[in-house]
């Protein structure tokens, strides 16, 4: 029987005993008024701690693109990115639901290449879903196909980073009665269109409670107040990775920029210093003379 190990904790219960999420099971979490929490993760080790703290869902975010490889926004982010990221996370994630995000003009040209686009984070990369930002017409027609093609979707309203260049700024929707109402029909119309959950970002809690209280499909808030069935963050945010601006809505539950440079620092300042690597942090001859022969052949040459 295999355990998980739980940081410095010790052994957690078995494996074998914690089961696999599934949709049905985030959908009983609704029902039952059980809170869904999420994450996103982009690599192996980030992926490995995320499952053992026992998150429900892990999202492997286009936001990879501005936190893991340095873009100015989502927009650049590839399908070969998304899917060589996933696998890394898949291999190292066994309990949470893995969802991919589908990269900006990965869904926009065709309905069978976006069918293709999907199908490849369930057959190559091994998720178990797909994330698609937007509610229009021709984009539930695309929900819909994929749905078909027993592709799970996770819809997304509110706040849709991909829309960077036609919003110009990223900043809270829903404010005004025509835009909250358009955000309300759009979940309508995403849970008709057949997706499992609904991403709702940046957007009033008002209008998220009465999101949640009217969809079926359990809703994921991200900047939409604490009334949704789930909460997700992206994971460098919630650990400080980084040291620039954060949103209003992101709570920062511990400085690992702030760790990390500070332990960077000391190894510089041991390493100049000569203290490090000290004699404990040596390898040695198993005995003295050893070193003498090596020494007495050399000479002997």
């Amino acid at each position: 029987m295999t355990y998980r190990r739980d940081g410095e904790k010790g052994l957690k219960m078995p494996e074998d005993k914690i089961p696999k999420i599934t949709i049905p099971y985030l959908h009983k979490k609704k029902q039952q008024g059980e809170k869904i929490v999420a994450l996103t993760a982009y690599d192996f080790p980030t992926a490995k701690i995320v499952d053992e703290a026992g998150i429900d869902l892990i999202l492997v975010g286009d936001s990879l693109g501005m936190v893991v490889l340095g873009y100015e926004n989502t927009i650049p982010v590839t399908m070969e990115e998304m899917i060589h990221h996933t696998k890394a996370v898949v291999r190292a994630a066994k309990r949470p639901l893995i969802v991919g995000d589908m990269p900006y003009f990965s869904f926009h040209m065709s309905v069978d290449e976006t069918v293709r686009n999907a199908s490849r984070f369930l057959k190559e990369a091994g998720a178990q879903a797909v994330k698609i930002e937007g509610a229009s017409q021709k984009r539930l027609k695309l929900i819909e196909t994929l749905v078909e093609a027993e592709i799970p979707v996770m819809g997304h309203v509110g706040l849709t980073p991909q829309s960077i260049y036609h919003l110009g700024q990223f900043k809270v929707k829903g404010k005004e009665i025509e835009e909250a109402k358009k955000i309300m029909q759009n979940a309508e119309d995403l849970e008709k269109a057949g997706v499992f959950s609904i991403v709702l970002e940046c957007i009033p809690m008002e209008l998220a409670r009465e999101i949640t209280l009217k969809r079926n499909v359990p809703t994921i808030g991200i900047g939409a107040g604490p009334h949704c069935d789930g909460q997700i963050l992206v994971f460098h945010d919630l650990v400080g990775y980084a040291n620039g601006y954060l949103p209003k809505f992101v709570k920062k539950y511990v400085d690992i920029h702030g760790s990390l440079n500070k332990a960077i620092r000391e190894y510089i300042e041991d390493v100049k210093e000569g203290t490090f690597p000290d004699d404990s942090k040596s390898y040695h001859l198993k005995k003295k003379e050893v070193l003498e022969q090596i020494l007495e052949k050399k000479e002997k040459k």
